[in-house]
């Protein structure tokens, strides 16, 4: 299996708390060894069965979407949104092998809200992968909102620097020409550019 499915089952076999959690964490990789029908059609009662704990949701939903099942979605979607930045990670990965045309409108949405940019780093990154029609606009929004002295996002917003110049678009050449002047942003903003065909003009630089 992928890399990043051993890591998640290495990570969530220290959540375990009992016998009863590790039978069911046995069951759930043994379900994804033998990737059947049935095997697909229990892990999606995962999702949606009363009670069961985050982290057996969770290695449902990876294994569902990283096989392209859409059932997947919802949780992808959710764990994308959560306040763990690994359960972000791991949901990024799946939502961009997924293959679903609502993962592009659902990562925008979560990227472009102002009260969720905390968790907004992976939901930038996929949509730079993604390279879907709403990549690059909300790429865009995202960073105009981050363009402020002393924002403490900054992280994202680089993100979303790195993003728009993998992404090539000419629209995003006015954003990445103010974030050429702030000093966290200004080296990867110049690469983008450089990317778009936007050269430095000489003595220009990094605000303070």
């Amino acid at each position: 299996m992928e890399d990043e499915f051993h890591e998640l089952t290495d990570r969530v076999r220290a959540e375990l708390r009992s016998p009863q959690d590790l039978v069911a964490y046995e069951r759930l990789l043994g379900l994804a060894r033998k990737n059947t029908p049935a095997g697909r059609e229990e892990l999606a009662q995962v999702l949606t069965a009363v009670e069961r704990p985050l982290w057996a949701r969770e290695i449902a939903a990876f294994i569902l979407g990283t096989a392209g099942d859409r059932r997947a979605f919802e949780t992808l979607v959710l764990l994308l949104n959560y306040r763990d930045p690994v359960r972000c990670a791991t949901a990024a990965h799946a939502l961009g092998r997924l293959g679903d045309p609502r993962t592009a409108r659902a990562a925008a949405a979560l990227a472009t809200n102002p009260l969720r940019t905390a968790y907004a780093l992976h939901p930038v990154r996929l949509l730079a992968e993604l390279r879907a029609p709403e990549s690059v606009p909300a790429l865009i929004a995202t960073l105009e909102r981050l363009l402020t002295p002393h924002n403490p996002y900054w992280r994202v917003a680089l993100a979303c620097v790195e993003g728009l110049g993998a992404l090539g678009d000419p629209r995003a050449v006015p954003a990445l020409t103010t974030a050429r002047t702030h000093p966290r942003l200004a080296a990867a903003a110049a690469a983008s550019l450089a990317r778009l065909g936007v050269q430095e003009e000489p003595g220009e630089r990094a605000g303070p």
